[in-house]
């Protein structure tokens, strides 16, 4: 095999056929509906997911991997013949996954070099940067330099989303400085934006429409992008969103996908994200 593996966690909301196809080693959290356990994307898909939180009567939550997931993939990348391994993962201020991945690292510090980056992002705004890194990997370059520019490429990857509700956020205890916000939205749409790892609230919009209008205007003015992806969670004016930026063109087809079952179990049904990484 030879080269550098890059290995994430399911909450990057990479399905599984395009983690496959670019070689890109996923590490699952996991998903309770009340005393049922699932593991994301192997046991529960992300229409199953969707399906459950809208039948279903339980709370979803989640939790990180253990340490022994991230140590098992270091371990294949290394009996597979890697010669490091580059780990990209979940927000550190949003889970415990990129602690996890950090003390995997340091177990298996004898057998095979891991640099863990902090995406200090979520669903596909971690999905683009794993990408981009995995781009860097197929040029050849080694291991500390995908590793510096991952750090060095996160301040390109954005994500902002339009939510139906905050509560979800609030009973995930996720919401961070949109707290002062619940219980006075009966008239606001709020965009929320991932800022510096944590969730925050970007703007307060009157309407859902413009909400969407919004975000659409922040894909527009965001410049040239390399990617662009749009994850929902059962947003039923989904196509009414996609025609508002038609004329976008990234370097990279736009991905439009389910959000994942680690994020949409925070954000709630209804949730419509833009994950973009901005060209330099």
């Amino acid at each position: 095999m030879g080269g550098i593996q890059v290995v994430t966690d399911s909450a990057c909301d990479l399905t599984p056929a395009q983690a496959e196809e670019r070689g890109i080693r996923v590490v699952p959290l996991t998903i309770r509906f009340g005393t049922e356990e699932f593991v994301d994307q192997i046991e529960l898909s992300s229409k199953e997911f969707w399906d459950r939180v809208v039948t279903g009567p339980a709370m979803p939550e989640t939790s990180a991997p253990s340490l022994g997931a991230f140590q098992e993939a270091f371990l294949e990348a290394a009996e597979a013949g890697a010669d490091g391994v580059v780990c990209v993962n979940l927000s550190s201020k949003l889970s415990a996954t990129h602690q996890s991945a950090l003390a995997a690292a340091e177990a298996v510090a004898g057998t095979i070099p891991v640099r863990v980056v902090d995406s200090l992002t979520a669903t596909m705004g971690e999905g683009v940067l794993v990408l981009a890194v995995a781009d860097l990997v197929d040029e050849g370059k080694g291991l500390e330099e995908v590793a510096a520019a991952a750090e060095d490429l996160r301040a390109d990857c954005h994500v902002y989303s339009s939510v139906g509700s905050l509560d979800y956020l609030k009973k995930g205890g996720r919401i961070g400085g949109a707290a002062h916000l619940v219980g006075s939205l009966l008239s606001i749409r709020p965009v929320i934006e991932i800022r510096d790892g944590a969730v925050a609230v970007e703007s307060k919009q009157r309407t859902r429409a413009r909400a969407l209008q919004y975000l659409a205007d922040k894909v527009l003015d965001a410049g040239p992008l390399v990617r662009l992806a749009v994850p929902h969670g059962m947003a039923e004016d989904i196509g009414d969103f996609l025609a508002l930026i038609e004329k976008v063109n990234p370097l990279h087809e736009v991905i439009v996908t389910e959000l994942g079952p680690v994020v949409g179990s925070h954000a709630g049904p209804g949730t419509l994200g833009v994950c973009y990484q901005r060209a330099r």
